[in-house]
C-alpha cells in the first residue's frame, strides 16, 4: 500500500464542485482518499487568465503502480471534460488538473512521469495546502520537510 499526495486545480466552471467531483474519482478509481486540504485561491502561474484557480492536496492510499496511476488520473481528467493536457510547458485554463506530487518516497524520472512533481518547491498552491495534511513529509530529492521548502518560497 503506497500513500501518494495529488494536487488539484481548477479555474474554470464551478470550481469547488470540479474539486470535489475529482476528489470522488480519485476515491473510486484509485484509492482511499485520506486527508484533503483546504481549499486554496490562487493566480494563473506560467500563464495569463482572467480565471484564478482553485487548489487543493490530498493524500490517498493506493496499490495501483506510479504508470497506472498517471493513466487512472489523466483518465478522470478526460471523464471530467478536460480536453488537452499541458504540453512543453504551456499552460491553459483547465477544468482539473491532477499532479502526482509524491507516491511514498520514490524517486522517478521518465519521460511520462516525473515523481516528485519536478515544481512543487515553487509553486505556493501546492506547498501551502500540503502543509495542512502533511508538514513534516520530506522531498525525497531535496531533503528538505514541505514546512523547510514554505520558508523558502518567493512569494
Amino acid at each position: 500500500m503506497a500513500t501518494v499526495y495529488l494536487g488539484l486545480g481548477t479555474n474554470l466552471g464551478n470550481k469547488r464542485e470540479n474539486i470535489e467531483n475529482a476528489i470522488y474519482y480519485i476515491s473510486q478509481q484509485i484509492g482511499e482518499v485520506i486527508s484533503i486540504s483546504s481549499f486554496f485561491e490562487s493566480k494563473p502561474w506560467g500563464f495569463m487568465s482572467e480565471n484564478d484557480f482553485l487548489n487543493a492536496v490530498i493524500s490517498v492510499t493506493t496499490t495501483i503502480s506510479p504508470t497506472l496511476l498517471l493513466e487512472k488520473t489523466q483518465e478522470i481528467e478526460r471523464e471530467m471534460g478536460r480536453k488537452t493536457k499541458t504540453k512543453e510547458g504551456g499552460y491553459s485554463d483547465r477544468l482539473i488538473d491532477i499532479d502526482i506530487l509524491f507516491y511514498d518516497t520514490l524517486v522517478l524520472d521518465t519521460p511520462k512521469l516525473k515523481i516528485p512533481h519536478p515544481l512543487i518547491q515553487k509553486r505556493d498552491f501546492v506547498l501551502i495546502p500540503l502543509a495542512e495534511i502533511a508538514p513534516n513529509l520530506v522531498h525525497p530529492v531535496l531533503q528538505k520537510s514541505i514546512r523547510e521548502m514554505i520558508k523558502t518560497l518567493n512569494r
